[in-house]
């Protein structure tokens, strides 16, 4: 039976730790901005940043830089990481028929969804814009952003509730082909259709966002130009366009590759709705069962390392376009 008495024993240590830690770090900093305040002219920027930028620097390289070292260096070994394999993780996950199909369905999700998200975005952002109750739309709109996608996959897999035909369908969706006289189907195991209706989970969480970011890109548009523009004819279509697109291209390519990186990482959908079963399988879901499920920590670590190496071409060329503006 656990006590009280046994309880503050236990974690005490923990506390002492903790205090220990919090007297360090603000006696670290008390000491510094006590010598920063004698320090004056270009050494007093030099030291504030510093103080600002080298702890934050020790914390990245500590959670991030340290584990993906590691996770580099065990991408070269066995399943138990007892012995070097050189590439053969990388050739045995080209060989892998399974992992070639979520390779496969990977890049389906990069190629479809940032573009469904940021049409629909854009789309919403134009037409909503300056419209009473906009803030209201938006809202809804936005909302299913502040659901998480395990939440928001539970809420689609019943949705997606599947009943035989000529039973009371408990799914919406499976109600909607009853009404319109088509037969019932398992969306979730119609394969590759079941792709599809799995990327809808991301596309309804994420469009908000991207409207929300487009939006404000859009209102920063003077509208002098605007005003412009519609003296020489153009309207609508044409106006959206020739003036709205290019004014707030570099909003566009930071939601599209935002969105490509998420749907690079995806794992929540996939492992809440299908656990990547019934040819549903991405290379994010793939890398945990590798890790957690077949305990192949070296395969699983090279799938890490893919997916990082796709990451970075989007970051890069995000990056460099926000330079570009920078400089116009």
């Amino acid at each position: 039976m656990i006590t009280w008495s046994t309880l503050y024993a236990s974690s005490w240590p923990k506390i002492v730790q903790i205090l220990t830690v919090l007297i360090i770090f603000f006696g670290f900093y008390g000491i510094a901005f006590a010598a920063g305040a004698r320090i004056k002219g270009r050494k007093q920027n030099n030291l504030a940043l510093a103080l600002f930028l080298v702890p934050a620097l020790i914390l990245v390289m500590t959670g991030l830089g340290i584990p993906a070292i590691q996770t580099f260096i065990e991408s070269f070994k066995n399943a138990d990481s007892s012995k070097w394999v050189g590439l053969a993780n990388y050739t045995n996950a080209v060989k892998d028929p399974d992992i070639r199909l979520a390779f496969m369905n990977t890049i389906a999700w990069v190629v479809i969804c940032p573009a469904i998200v940021t049409t629909l975005g854009i789309s919403l952002a134009t037409m909503l814009n300056k419209m009473k109750r906009e803030a209201l739309a938006k809202s809804l709109i936005f909302m299913p952003m502040a659901i998480s996608f395990v939440g928001g996959s539970l809420i689609w897999n019943l949705m997606y509730s599947y009943q035989e035909q000529d039973a009371p369908q408990t799914g919406l969706i499976g109600q909607f082909f009853v009404w319109l006289n088509f037969d019932v189907k398992h969306l979730l195991l119609w394969y590759p259709w079941n792709n599809l209706f799995l990327m809808v989970v991301y596309v309804w969480g994420f469009t908000g966002f991207a409207m929300v970011i487009l939006s404000a890109a859009i209102k920063g548009i003077p509208s002098e130009i605007e005003e412009a523009a519609q003296l020489d004819g153009a309207t609508g279509i044409k106006l959206f366009r020739t003036i709205t697109v290019p004014m707030v291209r570099t909003t566009i390519i930071v939601v599209l590759t935002t969105a490509m990186v998420g749907t690079l990482k995806l794992f929540d959908v996939i492992h809440t709705m299908t656990g990547g079963n019934f040819k549903t399988d991405v290379l994010s879901n793939r890398m945990f069962d590798e890790n957690f499920v077949y305990l192949n920590y070296g395969r699983g670590s090279a799938l890490a390392v893919l997916i990082f190496l796709g990451v970075i071409p989007i970051t890069y060329y995000n990056i460099r376009s926000l330079r570009q503006e920078r400089k116009h």
